[in-house]
This record gives structure tokens, C-alpha cells and sequence, in this order.
């Protein structure tokens, strides 16, 4: 396994997905490579707290705005 290996199976490690063969091989890249531990440790942390929040409710002008901005960028009119 190397970086580029592990960050195309990262979601499926992380999901728990992957036969034990593929997680043995992440296990032995991880304890050689500093870097991808800090991308699987901080991708598990951004999870977690996402997992753990509560929505925003946006203003309503605020969301107009943004819904009229990604129909522009999508090349769409806004609805009347």
C-alpha cells in the first residue's frame, strides 16, 4: 500500500468496508507514513464532528441569495 492507495480506499476504511487483507495493508503503510496518518486521524475527526452537529437555520434572504446564486452558476433562472 502507498499514499495514493490508501487515500483511494480511505472512505471504504473508514466505512469499515474493506476485506482484512487491504485493512492489514493500510495498517502497516499507516505506521510508516506520518502524513497519511494525519489525513485518515483529521478525516475521522471532520466526520465525527459533522455527525455530531445540529443544522443552521440560514435567514431567509440569505437563502434566496444563495439558492439564486447556484441557479446563475448552473445557467438556470430563478423561478418567479
Amino acid at each position: 500500500m502507498n499514499c495514493r492507495g490508501l487515500i483511494l480506499e480511505l472512505s471504504s476504511y473508514l466505512d469499515g468496508e474493506l476485506d482484512a487483507a487491504v485493512v492489514a495493508e493500510i495498517k502497516v503503510h499507516l505506521d510508516r507514513c506520518e502524513d497519511c496518518r494525519i489525513i485518515v486521524d483529521t478525516t475521522k475527526q471532520t466526520i465525527g464532528l459533522y455527525c455530531n452537529c445540529q443544522p443552521v437555520a440560514l435567514p431567509e434572504d440569505v437563502r434566496k441569495r444563495l439558492h439564486e446564486g447556484l441557479l446563475k452558476r448552473l445557467g438556470q433562472k430563478p423561478s418567479p
